[in-house]
C-alpha cells in the first residue's frame, strides 16, 4: 500500500541552502521510488486558516518511506531545509482502493459504545 511524506511548511527564509536541497532531492528520493505529488504553493483554501505551504511525497510503502527518511543521502540534506524553513514532517500509510470510510465509522462508534 502507497505511503506519503507529509510535510505543512509554515514559515520559509529564503536561502541559498534551500536552491541546494532542492538541486539534490530528487536524488534522495530515486532509490527509494519516491516522487512528489503536491510542491506547494499554490493552494486554494475553502475551510479554515492555513500558514504556510505542503508537500506531499509519495512512496511504495511505508517502510520504504522510513528508509528514505533515514538513508544517509537524505540525512546529509536535512539541515538545509531545517535551518531555514519551520515546519512538520509526517509519515502515513495511505487507505487502499477499497477503503470505506463507513466501516471506519462503524469501528469507532463500537469503541465508543464499549468505553
Amino acid at each position: 500500500m502507497s505511503a506519503y511524506g507529509f510535510a505543512h511548511l509554515r514559515v520559509r527564509r529564503p536561502h541559498a541552502d534551500i536552491l541546494e536541497y532542492l538541486e539534490r532531492i530528487q536524488d534522495t528520493l530515486d532509490p527509494f521510488h519516491g516522487r512528489f505529488v503536491i510542491h506547494g504553493p499554490p493552494a486554494e483554501l475553502v475551510e479554515g486558516d492555513w500558514p504556510g505551504s505542503m508537500v506531499l511525497l509519495e512512496f511504495p510503502d511505508l517502510d520504504t518511506a522510513r528508509a528514505w527518511y533515514r538513508s544517509p543521502a537524505y540525512q546529509a540534506i536535512i539541515r538545509l531545509r531545517t535551518d531555514h524553513i519551520d515546519g512538520d514532517l509526517l509519515l502515513i500509510e495511505g487507505v487502499g482502493p477499497d477503503y470505506d470510510p463507513r466501516v471506519r465509522a462503524a469501528k469507532l462508534r463500537d469503541r465508543s459504545a464499549a468505553g
